[in-house]
């Protein structure tokens, strides 16, 4: 059976701030348990544009489902969508990954390929002897990542404050993301020093197919990265 990968983005008035952080505590445990569902995980999110721990964006929130395609919607997923001003959600369909998310391998690609728009996804948990050096590098791939050409939108993941940080970036196919990955010099070293240093006490990077858009694209920051670029 196909497996099916669904993020959802909540942009949350900060008066539910209170009523978030203790679904955070909660809700985790019941999406994981939910009949059908796989892999879960709810994430604090950044701004998009620095991929630090200075960059909090506590009115936004997102879970990622990796579920069968015959699973109901968890009703956490309706509560939240409840509590929020505005609701996107992203139907994916892996094409690759590489590495793992808490000891598993969540996205396992099923052939799937593209013509139209793609997200990729990094998450890392981060050494904490190596921590200081990365934080240090990040800006000018940060700056980079800002420009380049065929970006839709881009915001950073955590499942905590510091040390378990990703990012999630859609783009206009898949030559524009490959190009930014191993072309753009900035983003390049930044390769070659992870081999170097070993930032990473586990690290991921997935690649999926754009299947829909649903909801409010705003919230995924596609209103700022767009606003020249009508594509």
């Amino acid at each position: 059976m196909d497996t099916v990968v669904t993020l959802h983005v909540w942009r949350m008035p900060t008066r539910s701030l209170p009523q978030v952080l203790g679904r955070m505590a909660t809700d985790r445990a019941r999406l994981r348990r939910h009949p059908g569902v796989r892999f879960a995980k709810l994430l604090g999110t950044g701004t998009g544009t620095g991929f630090g721990p200075t960059d909090v964006d506590v009115t936004r929130w997102a879970a990622l489902l990796v579920h069968d395609p015959t699973a109901t919607p968890p009703p956490q997923i309706a509560a939240w969508t409840h509590l929020s001003d505005s609701h996107a959600r992203v139907d994916l369909a892996p094409i690759s990954s590489r590495g793992t998310w808490s000891g598993r391998e969540p996205f396992p690609a099923n052939g799937t390929r593209t013509d139209g728009m793609v997200l990729a996804l990094t998450r890392a948990r981060l050494k904490a002897t190596r921590a200081a050096t990365f934080w240090r590098a990040i800006p000018p791939v940060a700056a980079a990542l800002h420009d380049a050409p065929g970006l839709l939108a881009r915001f950073g993941i955590g499942e905590a404050p510091i040390g378990w940080q990703g990012t999630v970036s859609v783009w206009r196919s898949a030559a524009d993301l490959v190009a930014f990955a191993y072309r753009q010099p900035e983003h390049r070293a930044a390769i070659a020093r992870t081999a170097r240093v070993g930032w990473y006490a586990e690290e991921l990077f997935a690649r999926f197919a754009v299947s829909g858009i649903m909801g409010d694209r705003g919230v995924l920051g596609w209103e700022q990265m767009t606003r020249s670029d009508p594509a």
